[in-house]
């Protein structure tokens, strides 16, 4: 059995139907539901014996530690954080809250629990903490991609949020021992992804006949990871990876974010043609930047391709193209975010 933090959230909740999927053990699934928490993501696995959800904070160290205790997990996968940078610049302080404060709340529990386990479980337990490029900054556009070695310089409240968090579970792999391991990811996108993020905002204020904002001059790079080999890519760091090590997982997909939007309009002009018959293109509008908006992410990830034998199975092309497949398949689920009926399900359900 394994912990999961955070997983009804974008990333978490597509590692566990993945995980299952694949015939993985029974999972533990802890997470607050908080704006971007959504259960009906996990839907098909209601009836499922294998998920056990559990409304929490990562913060609760009675909670976690009973969680641990009762369970007995032989590792636990940390994707719980408040991920979104335009809320981190508004509000920083939710950010310090979970990210950092958080983080050591948890591996204050996980170390009380590791330290008890019988010798054999205490050696082949794993803490495994989901990051992000973001923490190593930006870089021009001559630079090399990001190696596990590149320097951590964030520059928002979010990755500097997350840069704190990573520097505690390193700190207690190199002062306890714990038995940890770190995983820094490009850009995911791909189905359920909340709509406040660049792809899914496109998709659905494209149909809506709202305009496509693009930041500044919308040349900001970044690197594009398929979520479902993001998934991939953690199940090979949590079965082989080395304790204390970090394994960055990137997509080899750098691309500027006006060819991300104009792609996602040519798709839509395939498959879901506007009325009028003019392009989603023209719904393109450039608004003032972000501030201290960073230009590019890119990521090397050869090192867990040499290491673990893995690589990303979808292309830009692909993925891109299965994802407005699936948005545009899924409506339901669309419509009950834009709605916030979910917030309404999850009140009656957990309070």
């Amino acid at each position: 059995m394994i912990l999961v933090t955070g997983g009804a959230g974008f990333i978490g909740a597509n590692f566990i139907l993945d995980w299952l999927a694949q015939g993985g053990e029974a999972i533990i699934n802890l997470d607050k539901l908080t704006y971007a928490g959504n259960l009906q993501t996990l839907a098909s696995l209601e009836d499922d014996a294998r998920h056990i959800f559990v409304r929490g904070d990562i913060g609760d160290r009675a909670l976690v530690s009973r969680l641990l205790f009762e369970y007995r997990p032989r590792a636990l996968i940390n994707f719980a954080a408040e991920s979104h940078v335009d809320r981190s610049i508004h509000g920083p302080g939710d950010f310090i809250h979970t990210n950092v404060v958080g983080t050591f709340n948890l591996l204050e529990s996980v170390r009380g629990y590791w330290n008890k386990l019988p010798s054999e479980e205490k050696a082949a337990f794993r803490f495994l903490h989901v990051s992000t490029d973001e923490v190593y900054g930006s870089l021009a556009p001559d630079e090399a991609p990001f190696s596990e070695s590149h320097r951590y310089k964030p520059n928002s409240p979010y990755s500097a949020s997350k840069a704190a968090s990573d520097h505690m579970v390193r700190a207690w792999h190199h002062t306890y021992g714990l038995p940890v391991l770190t995983t820094n990811c490009s850009n995911n996108y791909g189905p359920y992804h909340f709509p406040e993020k660049l792809i899914p905002l496109v998709i659905l204020n494209a149909l809506a006949g709202k305009e496509l904002p693009i930041y500044g001059d919308g040349m900001q790079v970044r690197d594009w990871l398929y979520v479902k080999d993001h998934c991939s890519a953690i199940r090979h760091v949590l079965a082989n990876g080395r304790p204390g090590e970090t394994y960055n997982i990137g997509g080899r997909n750098e691309k500027p974010n006006i060819e991300v939007v104009r792609t996602i309009c040519a798709i839509l002009d395939q498959l879901a043609p506007r009325a009028d018959g003019a392009p989603y293109a023209q719904q393109i509008s450039f608004v003032t930047d972000r501030p201290g908006h960073d230009r590019r992410y890119a990521i090397d990830a050869r090192k867990l391709e040499q290491e673990l034998s893995w690589t990303p199975a979808e292309t830009f092309e692909t993925g891109i193209r299965k994802t407005v497949e699936w948005y545009l398949a899924n409506q339901d689920w669309v419509e009950n975010i834009s709605s916030g009926a979910y917030r309404e399900w999850v009140e009656k359900q957990y309070g």
